[in-house]
Formats: C-alpha cells, structure tokens, sequence
C-alpha cells in the first residue's frame, strides 16, 4: 500500500500451522520409509535382489506370499506420502513465487510419482508373473523370464530408478542451493544436503549398468547415498518445525521497504 508517496511492503509470515504440517509429514515419510524398507531388507534381501535374474527372484517373491506383497504395498506409500510435503514445502518456506523453487517442486513431485510406479509394480504386476513362474513349464517359465526382464527393466530400473531418483536428486540439489544462498534453513543443512545428494547421484553407474554392463559402479553408493538422503529428509523436516522461516513478499509488492 502507499502512504504518502511511498510503498509500504505488507509481509506475511507462513502460517505455523503449514510449516508444523509440513515439517511433519517430511519426518513421519522418512522414518515410515525407512521402517519399511528395513522390514523389505530383512524379509526379501532387498534391494541387493533387484539384481538378481528370474529364477532367483520370482521363486523368492512366490514363498514370501501376501504378506511380502503387504510389506511391498506399504513400502511404496510410504514413500509416496513424501510428495505431500514436497508440494507444501514452497509455501511452508514463504517461497511461492521462487522460480527456481517452483521448478524443482514439481520435478520432486513426479519423481515420487515415478518411484511409486516402481514400487507397486511389486504389488500388481509381479504376483502373477512369479505365480506363473512356479507353476510353469520350461516353455511358460521361459516366456514370463522374458516378461519379468520388460517389466523390470522399464518400471523398475527407467522409471522408478534411473528418472525417479535423477528428479528427486535435481529437487533436493535445487533446495540446498537456495538454502545455502537465502539462509532460510540452517545452511548446514544445505551443504550436507548437496554431499549425500552427489553420493546418491553416483548410484546411477549401477542402474545403468543393468543395460550396459561394465559401465563403473560404486557399490557403495546405493546405500551411502540412500541413507544418507533419507536422513537428511528428517533432518530437513526437523528444521522447518524449530526454525521460523523467512517471510514472503506478496506478488506486485515492492521490496526493500519493510522498515519504513
């Protein structure tokens, strides 16, 4: 508003209740993926057995029966309930109208998308083919090993590896940048943020060797880098519920004025 000849800039601060909701639903999605992953590792070797060929894999999948294909279901919403505070970090942080932030939301957004796709593959796409593995002649055993590779290869590998992670990588990479420059968060928080980002990036080499063998892989990387991103996604939460953000400047409104 103007008051005598000068613009007066309104600032608004996000609301406690958006940053209580989002800071939240980034600590819950963390802790419940990593519960359930544990629990996928523990009773299906996973994701050491992603590598593995059919005849390892569907026969495994086969005994684990429905409650393998429950603790699937329930790892894959588990990391899906993720997009929620991904959607609402923007405003949650006063930064609705950051570019660069705005991009990146909807880039982590779909990559959640992605790897639920990945992840309920185990759970409706699966089933049938190790069911039909176990009971199978050589001939169907040989059609569905066939199938599994297509499946696997372009749900899992592709799109729930390869895009999935690649999106959410550009996500967090994006945040911690603005982070580190704004100050908005802890800018420790930032730095860590782009080192276990780096660490997850060079899982990649053993995703696209699955289509290339020989390409360099750091076996290492999936589990450094995993981790540690998980944990930064709690850390990240927790910091949006201790720390009050930066306020937001409302759109048409002219900065640099707020002490008049």
């Amino acid at each position: 508003m103007s008051i005598e000849g000068r613009t007066i800039v309104t600032f608004k601060y996000p609301g406690r209740n958006l940053r209580r909701v989002t800071g939240g639903l980034f600590v819950v999605s963390a802790l419940a993926f990593a519960a359930a992953a544990t629990t996928l590792s523990v009773t299906f070797d996973w994701p050491d057995i992603l590598r593995e060929p059919a005849g390892v894999v569907l026969p495994a999948f086969a005994a684990g029966g429905p409650g393998l294909v429950w603790i699937w279901f329930a790892t894959a919403w588990a990391y899906g309930l993720l997009a929620v505070p991904i959607l609402l970090l923007p405003a949650a942080l006063g930064l609705r109208q950051d570019p660069a932030l705005r991009v990146a939301t909807y880039a982590g957004a779909a990559s959640v998308l992605l790897s639920l796709i990945g992840f309920l593959r185990w759970v409706f796409v699966v089933p049938p083919l190790a069911g039909s593995y176990v009971t199978g002649d050589a001939t169907t055993r040989a059609a569905v090993d066939a199938a599994w590779t297509a499946q696997h290869q372009f749900g899992g590998a592709l799109l729930g590896e390869h895009l999935g992670q690649l999106l959410v990588i550009a996500w967090s990479v994006t945040l911690c940048v603005i982070i580190l420059r704004s100050g908005i968060l802890p800018r420790w928080l930032g730095a860590v943020g782009l080192a276990v980002s780096m660490i997850y990036l060079l899982n990649q080499g053993d995703i696209v060797a699955t289509a290339l063998p020989g390409f360099p892989v750091w076996d290492l990387a999936g589990l450094l880098g995993s981790t540690g991103w998980g944990l930064w996604v709690a850390a990240l939460g927790v910091s949006i519920l201790v720390r009050r953000p930066a306020v937001e400047q409302r759109p048409g409104e002219t900065a640099g004025a707020a002490a008049a």
